[in-house]
């Protein structure tokens, strides 16, 4: 027997795909007696402050929402315990202290894109792509002292195709992650949450913050390196290099781009390009640029860059 009208919970996340498991909650008719996600942020040339996506979806559902700017000020935490939640979810927030995950009497889980221990941090689905992984996931576990390691309850496997982005990869994950929430909690309202330890010294792969270092192209890698580093940071933040042309030398985000394995004796790095595309010569072939965005302007696909803009004969990207 479901016990669901016993259920308090309080859900804290902050973007799009913790709004898609947020929504599923509500959907099946769970009680969300709070909401926790970031605080307004200005952007923008008129420092407008925006919200996240969570609070613009909560306050479209009439939910009440918390805010804060410090997750063990005293006045949060007793707003916190006054909500009486014996549930917590968290899907892409931030690293809460021992003093709120450990307040509800069901405790508190998370929701990670990725099959842990693999890929324990910030940017798990980017990084799953970059490396190349052919398969990923989904993961809930109970929040401890540490990132994403507490104790597992339920996992989901999902195919990464050899052509996807980050940007399929997410909804994929997104989707896939709202039916593991559900699942979850089930088994919590059910009192038949049974929980797999991590193992402590697997050797496990990180999901590095993503910084402008770690998303520059180095042309001289291999060419299944590169072609993944683009479409693993596709659409955001992407994948940028220099581009030499002439006495021109500036920073260009590459979107999405094909890979020709081939044999040359093309300078790594040098730029053949036709009146249709655009190709830069690699170790093993070549890497052929699809979509491509030059400082100042929109995002467009190679062809319309060539309407208006000329490769020089010997521009390279460095």
């Amino acid at each position: 027997m479901s016990n669901k009208k016993g259920l308090k919970i309080v859900f804290m996340g902050t973007p799009d795909f913790a709004v898609t498991i947020l929504n599923k909650l509500l959907e099946q008719e769970y009680n969300i007696v709070g909401v926790i996600t970031a605080p307004d942020k200005p952007a923008g040339r008129g420092r407008k402050l925006n919200k996240s996506a969570v609070k613009e979806f909560a306050e479209s559902k009439g939910l009440n929402i918390l805010q804060p700017t410090n997750l063990k000020s005293e006045d949060f935490i007793k707003e916190l315990r006054n909500l009486n939640a014996n549930l917590q979810i968290v899907v892409a927030f931030r690293m809460l202290p021992k003093v709120v995950w450990q307040m509800p009497e069901l405790g508190t889980f998370n929701l990670h894109a990725s099959l842990l221990p693999n890929y324990r941090g910030a940017a798990p689905i980017n990084w799953a792509i970059i490396n190349g992984e052919t398969k990923t996931g989904v993961s809930t576990f109970f929040i401890d002292e540490k990132i994403d390691t507490g104790e597992m309850i339920l996992q989901e496997e999902v195919k990464i195709e050899s052509d996807e982005n980050a940007g399929s990869l997410h909804d994929k994950l997104m989707h896939l992650g709202s039916e593991l929430v559900i699942n979850t909690v089930k088994l919590i309202e059910n009192g038949n949450v049974k929980t797999t330890p991590q193992p402590e010294n697997a050797i496990s792969k990180t999901a590095y913050k993503l910084n402008k270092d770690n998303c520059k192209i180095n042309w001289e890698a291999n060419i299944n390196t590169i072609y993944n580093k683009i479409r693993g940071l596709s659409p955001y933040p992407a994948a940028w290099c220099k581009l030499q042309n002439g006495d021109d030398v500036i920073d260009i985000k590459i979107y999405s781009a094909k890979k020709e394995i081939a044999t040359h004796q093309f300078e790594t790095g040098l730029i053949i390009s036709t009146k249709k595309e655009v190709k830069v010569a690699v170790k093993e072939g070549y890497i052929e640029i699809i979509d491509i965005k030059l400082p100042g302007k929109r995002t467009m696909d190679i062809k319309s860059l060539l309407n208006g803009y000329t490769f020089e004969k010997d521009s390279k990207m460095l």
